[in-house]
């Protein structure tokens, strides 16, 4: 797969912890894209504090990252206004700072796509009124 795909918390840690129910999905639909897969810092964040007990994960994450197989062209500090927007918009969800660096990252990212679990990315909008390009399983 070509497309520029973002790549959210739950599809890492699903990919890493092989005891995750949607572990195969998220390995399967990893095998399809080429990388680098892009994401932000607070993805990164998110994934080691879900994945805290799993020691080997400190190694995997940052190889992946060593390896350029995931790259971070995202600033928070370039994009707190727009962030903070996008939070106060979806504030009744709440949305986290990582689905709205995420979102974010699709609206400066052309041609992009989420690669996700969390199904709040289907009601989230890029430049307020435009549906996110989704990898998603279809019973999410």
């Amino acid at each position: 797969m070509s497309q520029k795909v973002i790549i959210d918390t739950g599809v890492l840690v699903a990919y890493l912890n092989k005891r995750e129910q949607l572990h195969e999905w998220a390995k399967s639909e990893l095998n399809k894209i080429n990388a680098p897969l892009f994401t932000c810092e607070a993805v990164i964040v998110e994934s080691y504090f879900l994945l805290k007990n799993t020691y080997v994960v400190v190694d995997l994450i940052f190889s992946l990252l060593r390896t350029k197989q995931i790259a971070i062209p995202f600033s928070l500090s370039n994009e707190t206004v727009e962030i903070e927007t996008l939070m106060k918009r979806y504030q009744n969800g709440p949305m986290s700072v990582a689905d709205a660096c995420l979102v974010r990252m699709s609206e400066l990212i052309p041609e992009s796509v989420i690669l996700t679990l969390d199904s709040d990315f289907r009601i989230y909008r890029k430049n307020r009124n435009e549906a996110i390009a989704l990898i998603i399983p279809s019973d999410l």
